[in-house]
């Protein structure tokens, strides 16, 4: 530790506040916020620390930290605010971060002008305009939108109209067709358009039965004036307003205000599914997407993306339920409560409804998450971004456009299995994919399965220009990548040279860490977090590892009915089928009584009795 570092550490307030760990290049690694800065900023550099972040990552942090910067506030809520927003401005690498290269979309309706409009922003200045959000993305908005527009006429022009002027002679096509009430043309009074944008303001909170409860009113005094042709027109936006309640009410399990958060976790990535609930409706559903290392816990990603997302939200609800419990909730609930004025819980519910809701959320989160990662696969920018990532990391001559990765598996030793997926051009070929029952190998040695597996592929190794579809399923890949570190990598470096394939590039992945190892290099190659290469090697090994697994469990499940019913006294093949096709498994072939396994037909009762008695024996 440097001296400098060493004196700011000896004099830190002990006060509420956001702090900055940085680099020897001044770049921030790290945004925190604490009730005593004193206490939490020191306790990093103790014996055994346990901060917000742990295990490697406060090991890999730690040791490059060279000067702490902090800020004091007044309180906790106000730390919070003040770490989103810096977490936003310098993407650090070891917080957990929205996806967020600008910022998330609003929906802004500008109560400054006599006549407001209802558009898409992402800046929230504090010009007397009221913003709803934030939203995941601008299809969310552009959703939101129209839908209100279907419902409330506005206008979406930009010319500047004042009350008691005409702004324009002649309305645009929007007004002919019933999408804008004409306030260019003093069709429509200030009066009368603002009630219309309190409507909107209605319907965008989530208040939809008052609303309509308005709405009837008005269409009552319209009948009783004999204005029979405006008492139509509330009507059918009486009538479309209900229905659209009635859709969000068969998605809404709960009959209160509230949010739920559900969180998806797939290596450096997460989802949070966040379901909006007002009045028993769901009003909103979106999707967050993180930058989260794999060691974060579960409960801190939530956690931060909770403190993120209402640092910048509009609204807050009276309770926000999320799957598992959170650390410090009390301190979330006193800065959630503080944003709306009025008391909010922060809570797990353990059945019922709620539960329901949140598992549904949670199933939507992981949903995402797997599409979001096809969706990279499939876009072809990213994917060569991220091959010549790769190729620069490794010191490839030219992008890997045919990888292979290889993966092994087994339990206890038992029905070791190879796998070998092949991905061109970022995309997997799942034509080309192979799986190898290990056979030289006795007990769970990854090193000798994978010497194994690398020999009997390279055998068949073809240069793919020429020739028929098995030869091109056998063609030479650009890079191999082996699950495992530095014992695998230069045992399959081994196998490569043995067979004269000198120059073809081999590395390791490690699962702990995502650190790629080269054969010889006594450093590992470390992607960063957000990389596209890493996203991408990532993707190859866990399809391998898929791939791989599920052979593995294909083969222990034969082996474990074979082994159950191969010695069964009287019981050939025929019988062996029928008594699996009437109860499933050799399990509950054991479970069942006598009776039941003589009903079987070509069985009998004699016979059970002694499939029984071997069964249990």
């Amino acid at each position: 530790m440097n001296p400098e570092l060493q004196a700011t550490l000896a004099n830190l307030p002990d006060r509420p506040g956001v702090y900055l760990l940085k680099d020897a290049k001044g770049q921030v690694v790290y945004v925190g916020k604490a009730q005593s800065l004193r206490q939490r900023v020191r306790s990093y550099w103790q014996k055994q620390a346990q901060g917000p972040f742990e295990g490697h990552r406060i090991r890999a942090a730690i040791d490059r930290i060279e000067d702490v910067e902090v800020t004091e506030v007044d309180s906790v809520s106000e730390a919070l605010l003040l770490e989103a927003n810096l977490i936003k401005r310098f993407k650090p690498r070891f917080n957990v971060r929205l996806k967020d290269d600008k910022s998330y979309p609003y929906i802004k309706v500008t109560l400054a002008d006599d006549f407001p409009r209802i558009e898409r922003t992402r800046k929230l200045p504090a010009d007397g305009s009221r913003y709803f959000g934030p939203y995941a993305s601008a299809s969310s908005v552009d959703e939101a939108m129209n839908l209100v527009r279907r419902l409330f006429p506005f206008r979406t022009c930009t010319i500047e109209i004042k009350d008691g002027v005409r702004a324009l002679p002649r309305p645009c096509l929007l007004y002919h067709i019933k999408r804008c009430q004409g306030p260019c043309i003093e069709a429509i009074s200030k009066a009368a358009y603002r009630r219309d944008i309190a409507q909107i303001e209605l319907f965008l909170e989530g208040r939809a039965e008052a609303l309509v409860d308005g709405l009837r009113h008005e269409m009552a005094t319209a009948s009783e004036q004999q204005l029979y042709e405006r008492a139509a027109v509330l009507r059918d936006k009486v009538r479309s307003i209900e229905r659209t309640m009635e859709s969000q009410k068969m998605a809404a399990f709960a009959r209160t205000e509230l949010d739920l958060a559900a969180l998806a976790r797939k290596d450096d990535q997460a989802a949070v599914q966040l379901f909006v609930v007002r009045n028993g409706k769901m009003v909103g559903r979106d999707v967050f997407f993180l930058d989260a290392l794999r060691d974060v816990p579960d409960d801190e990603v939530l956690r931060s993306f909770l403190e993120q997302y209402y640092a910048a939200a509009t609204s807050v609800p009276r309770e926000v339920l999320v799957p598992r419990a959170l650390a410090d909730v009390a301190s979330l609930e006193t800065f959630l409560s503080a944003k709306r004025g009025s008391g909010v819980r922060v809570h797990t519910p353990q059945r019922g409804e709620k539960r329901e809701l949140l598992e549904l959320a949670s199933r939507n989160a992981a949903e995402a998450l797997a599409r979001e990662a096809a969706r990279w696969l499939a876009d072809e920018g990213k994917t060569l971004v991220a091959l010549e990532e790769l190729a620069d990391a490794l010191g490839l001559s030219d992008p890997p456009l045919r990888i292979e990765c290889y993966d092994i598996s087994n339990f206890q030793g038992r029905e070791s299995v190879g796998s070998m997926v092949v991905f061109e051009e970022g995309r997997p070929r799942t034509g080309e994919y192979r799986r190898f029952r290990i056979r030289t190998v006795e007990g769970a040695n990854d090193v000798a399965s994978h010497q194994e597996v690398l020999r009997r592929r390279f055998r068949r190794a073809k240069d793919g220009e020429e020739g028929n579809e098995e030869e091109r399923r056998w063609a030479m890949p650009d890079l191999v990548i082996v699950d495992g570190g530095k014992p695998q990598v230069n045992a399959a470096k081994e196998v490569l040279d043995e067979l004269g394939l000198h120059e073809l590039p081999v590395a390791g992945l490690a699962k702990e860490r995502e650190e790629l190892f080269l054969p010889g290099v006594p450093e590992p190659v470390v992607l960063p977090a957000t990389s596209p290469a890493l996203y991408l090697v990532q993707r190859l090994r866990d399809e391998a590892h898929r791939f791989a697994i599920t052979y593995h469990r294909n083969l222990r499940n034969k082996r474990t009915v074979r082994s159950a019913f191969d010695d069964l006294p009287g019981v050939g093949p025929k019988r062996r089928r029928d008594l699996l096709r009437v109860f499933g498994s050799a399990k509950r072939v054991r479970e069942a009584p006598v009776e039941q396994i003589a009903a079987v037909p070509g069985i009998g009762r004699a016979l059970a009795e002694r499939i029984k008695t071997h069964l249990e024996a």
